[in-house]
């Protein structure tokens, strides 16, 4: 579905985490039932990624996202009135009050393509879910970058 200002397409906030030496860890999908501008999506996304892992209390996270637009919002001192700019705003309360040693970072789609994969797999699920060990549709893509 297009629209004059962009793009709508289903949302979904699937996310891998990784530590230190490259082991996964676990893996969280969500889907949303509604049509989102992309940057919303993505948005979305880290605001959803960054509410679960503060509940968990984890920190010193790497936040990878393979959208730039987010990635130098979240980074910009600019005020943004826009929903997108909200969202953005909320994921940098977060962080700031639980993130003390991360970072969150751009890297290239191809770069992406494990939490990509778990996107795909996340349209047929009826509701989120949560792994603790390596989903199988991304556990070829994760023994490579492994290797």
């Amino acid at each position: 579905m297009q629209h004059w200002r962009g793009i709508f397409k289903p949302v979904s906030a699937d996310r891998y985490w990784r530590d230190d030496f490259e082991t996964f860890v676990l893996a969280k999908t969500l889907h949303f039932n509604q049509l989102y501008l992309v940057a919303i999506g993505e948005a979305l996304g880290l605001f959803h990624a960054l509410q679960w892992l503060q509940d968990m209390h984890f920190d010193s996270i790497h936040f990878e996202l393979d959208s730039k637009i987010t990635k130098d919002a979240f980074h910009s001192h600019y005020s943004d009135v826009t929903e997108f700019g909200s969202i953005i705003t909320a994921c940098r309360e977060l962080f700031s009050l639980y993130f003390h040693n991360s970072r969150v970072e751009f890297v290239r789609r191809q770069a992406n393509s494990a939490a990509h994969a778990l996107a795909r797999e996340t349209i047929s699920l009826a509701s989120p879910a949560i792994y603790y060990v390596i989903p199988s549709c991304i556990e070829p893509i994760i023994i490579n970058e492994m290797l």
